[in-house]
C-alpha cells in the first residue's frame, strides 16, 4: 500500500519535473521550480523512510551525508564564508545527490500505461524541439526566444531521447528511434553535443561487448586513450574557452572569467590542501551572492562577471567549484560516478537488459562533458537527470528481483 502511494506520487512529481522543471524551464522563467520539486522529493523520501519497518537507508547515501556533514563543519571551522552562505551552498551542492539517492531509495515503478504517456509526451516535446531546431537555421536567436538558451535545448533533447528509450522495450527499432531523436540536438551546433552524440552511437554499437567488460588495467588504459584523443581534438576549443596553451590576451572577454576560474583552480587546491577552501568560497553561486573574500585574495575581483556587483560568470562552470572540496572532494566526486557505472554494469549483467547500462552510462557521460563549461550538475537540468538516473537503476534492481523470484 505504501509503495503504491509512492509510485503514484513520484510519477506525478517526475512528470511535473520533466515538463516544467526541464522542457518549459527557460520558457516560463521561474527559476525556483527545481527547488520546489526537490522539496517535494525530500518530503516523499522522509515519508518512505518513516513508513519502512527498519528505517533502512542506502549505505552509499549515508556516506554521502557524512561527507557533506564533514565539509559543513570544516567550512565553519575555516570560516569559508558566512553561515547563511555555507548553508545555501550546501543545499545547492547536495541537491543532485538527493535527487539520485532519494529516488533510488524510494524505488518507484511505473506501469506500462504510465510509460506510454511519458513516451508520448517526450515525442510531442521532441517534435517541438525539431521545429525550433529547423527555425534556428534561419534565425540563431530561436533558442533564446523559445527555450531560453541553446544549452537548455540540448538538455531537453538529451533527456527526452533517453526518456523515450527508458519507456520503450529496448528493441533495435527503439534504439534507432532514440538516435533519430537525439540527432535533433545537432541543431544546437555545440561541440559538446557532437561529442555526446558520437558517444551514444558508439555505446549502442558496442553494447554486445558489455558482458565481457571488466574494470581492470586494460579498461582504464582504453579510457585514458579515449580521453587523450578528446583533448587532442578539442585543443583549439580549450584554448578559446580556458586559455590553455595560449596567452590570456587572446581569450575573448566573455570567456575570461571561465579561463581565470580554471587557472586559479589548481592554486586553491594547493593552498587549501587537502580539503579545499570550503562551501561558498569559489566557483559556486553562493560564493557570488555572498561574495567570497577568496576572489580578492587571488586578484579576481575586477574581472568582468566576477565582481561583487556583477557575479554572473562565477558559477558559469562546475569543475572549478570542486576546489571548495579539495583533492579529497575531487576523488570522492569521481568515486560517485565510478559507483554509478559499476552498479549499472552489474545490474545489466544480471538482467541482460541493455538500457539499464546504456542510459546510466550516457547520463554520466553527459554530465561529465557538460560540467566542463556549465554548472549543469547543480542546476535544474542536473536535478531532473539525476532523478531519472535513480529511476533507471531502481527499475533495474526491481527487474532483477523479479527475475530471481521467477527462477
Amino acid at each position: 500500500m505504501v509503495q503504491e502511494f509512492i509510485n503514484k506520487q513520484f510519477y506525478n512529481l517526475f512528470a511535473f519535473t520533466y515538463i516544467f522543471g526541464l522542457a518549459l524551464y527557460g520558457t516560463i522563467g521561474f527559476d525556483s521550480i527545481d527547488e520546489i520539486c526537490a522539496m517535494f522529493l525530500l518530503v516523499l523520501l522522509i515519508y518512505g523512510i518513516f513508513k519502512s519497518s527498519d528505517w533502512y537507508i542506502n549505505k552509499a547515501f549515508l556516506r554521502v551525508i557524512v561527507v557533506f556533514a564533514f565539509y559543513v563543519a570544516y567550512s565553519f571551522y575555516i570560516n569559508s564564508n558566512t553561515g547563511k552562505a555555507i548553508l545555501s551552498d550546501l543545499i545547492i551542492q547536495f541537491k543532485p545527490y538527493l535527487a539520485f539517492f532519494g529516488v533510488y531509495y524510494l524505488a518507484p515503478q511505473f506501469t506500462a500505461s504510465q510509460k506510454k504517456i511519458l513516451r508520448d509526451i517526450a515525442l510531442v516535446i521532441m517534435a517541438l524541439m525539431l521545429c525550433i531546431g529547423i527555425y534556428s537555421l534561419k534565425d540563431v536567436s530561436a533558442f533564446k526566444q523559445t527555450v531560453g538558451l541553446v544549452a537548455y535545448f540540448a538538455a531537453i533533447v538529451t533527456s527526452s531521447s533517453l526518456l523515450y528509450l527508458f519507456c520503450s522495450t529496448g528493441s533495435k527499432k527503439d534504439k534507432v528511434v532514440f538516435l533519430v531523436l537525439l540527432a535533433i540536438g545537432l541543431f544546437s551546433a555545440r561541440a559538446k553535443f557532437y561529442g555526446f552524440f558520437i558517444l551514444a552511437v558508439a555505446c549502442l554499437l558496442f553494447t554486445k561487448y558489455l558482458s565481457s567488460l571488466r574494470f581492470n588495467f586494460r579498461t582504464f588504459l582504453l579510457v585514458g586513450v579515449c580521453i587523450a584523443g578528446m583533448l587532442v581534438v578539442s585543443w583549439s576549443k580549450m584554448q578559446l574557452y580556458f586559455g590553455v596553451g595560449a596567452s590570456l590576451d587572446s581569450v575573448p572577454e566573455g570567456f575570461l572569467a571561465r579561463a581565470m576560474l580554471y587557472i586559479t583552480f589548481p592554486e586553491i587546491l594547493k593552498d587549501y590542501f587537502p580539503f579545499g577552501s570550503g562551501f561558498a568560497s569559489f566557483g559556486s553561486y553562493a560564493s557570488g551572492v555572498y561574495y567570497s573574500d577568496i576572489y580578492a585574495q587571488y586578484g579576481l575581483e575586477n574581472i568582468k562577471g566576477m565582481t561583487k556587483l556583477n557575479y554572473s560568470y562565477i558559477a558559469d562552470t562546475y569543475y572549478p567549484c570542486l576546489a571548495q572540496f579539495g583533492i579529497v572532494g575531487i576523488l570522492l566526486y569521481l568515486c560517485f560516478f565510478f559507483y554509478i557505472i559499476k552498479k549499472a554494469l552489474n545490474l545489466y549483467k544480471q538482467t541482460m537488459q541493455e538500457k539499464y547500462f546504456i542510459i546510466p552510462f550516457l547520463i554520466v557521460g553527459y554530465l561529465l562533458v557538460e560540467n566542463v563549461a556549465d554548472a549543469t550538475f547543480t542546476g535544474h537540468r542536473g536535478f531532473f537527470i539525476m532523478m531519472f538516473l535513480g529511476l533507471v537503476l531502481s527499475e533495474a534492481k526491481h527487474s532483477l528481483k523479479v527475475k530471481i523470484k521467477d527462477k
